[in-house]
């Protein structure tokens, strides 16, 4: 990438580590925003890589504004993603909504991608999910749905399953997930961006560790998309290190 085209990146990066000092005090009146930064060896959604398969740099800020409502950011490097127009990031923007109802924890999201450096790239969805906790293991259900847009050839629909457990007595949690991608399509090629073969499956696991600020992860993702069919939808090791701040 020529280093013109990085300067509105690494603005936004900057733009999204500093607005946690630069949020309007109506939004602080609870725990104040809160600002992660990771690397990533990889950048995989749904067992799908936006990256290519290369490395990426994440800036996340997500900032209360009222009680169980936040409104989030978060800006991941891509340098030229063929999968979304050669763009050179993605910024997903929205709120999120969390009330515990009983023993669940429920959540409703809407989020809007864009993709600076791409071309008409950008689309939106919105989510729902359950959660409830057992002991030190949780089970996590979710879904995703994209309306119908030109931009993803069609509409989508993404359910996921995760399950993640404590290892008592130390910094680390195991994980696992599975989910499932579909929708129907008036665009084929548009539509491979989010679903290179149709529907299809994800599965993956991983173990995290956390120590104060300090993160990082170790992850396995694949999917069940036929070798050959699509680029950086096979099975790959993600590494992760965060800092929260």
């Amino acid at each position: 990438m020529r280093r013109t085209e990085r300067l509105p990146l690494l603005a936004w990066l900057g733009a999204l580590t500093l607005a946690g000092h630069a949020v309007p005090a109506a939004a602080q009146f609870a725990a104040g925003p809160s600002v992660t930064l990771e690397v990533a060896s990889d950048e995989r959604r749904r067992g799908l890589s936006w990256s290519d398969g290369d490395p990426v740099l994440r800036a996340g800020l997500s900032a209360p504004v009222a009680d169980g409502l936040s409104l989030d950011a978060t800006a991941v490097t891509l340098r030229g993603s063929r999968r979304h127009g050669g763009a050179d990031a993605v910024i997903d923007l929205g709120p999120t909504f969390v009330r515990q109802v009983g023993g669940w924890r429920l959540s409703a999201q809407g989020r809007y991608h864009l993709f600076p450096g791409g071309s008409h790239q950008g689309y939106g969805e919105v989510g729902a999910g359950a959660g409830f906790l057992i002991g030190p293991a949780s089970l996590d259900l979710f879904a995703g749905y994209a309306p119908r847009q030109s931009a993803i050839g069609g509409d989508n629909l993404h359910v996921s399953a995760t399950a993640a457990a404590g290892i008592p007595g130390t910094p680390f949690t195991v994980s696992a997930r599975v989910g499932r991608s579909s929708g129907d399509s008036d665009a084929p090629l548009r539509a491979a961006r989010l679903r290179p073969a149709g529907a299809y499956w994800d599965h993956g696991f991983g173990i995290d560790y956390l120590s104060g600020r300090w993160s990082a992860g170790l992850r396995y993702a694949d999917t069940d998309i036929a070798p050959g069919t699509a680029d950086h939808a096979g099975a790959r090791l993600v590494a992760t290190l965060g800092l929260s701040l």
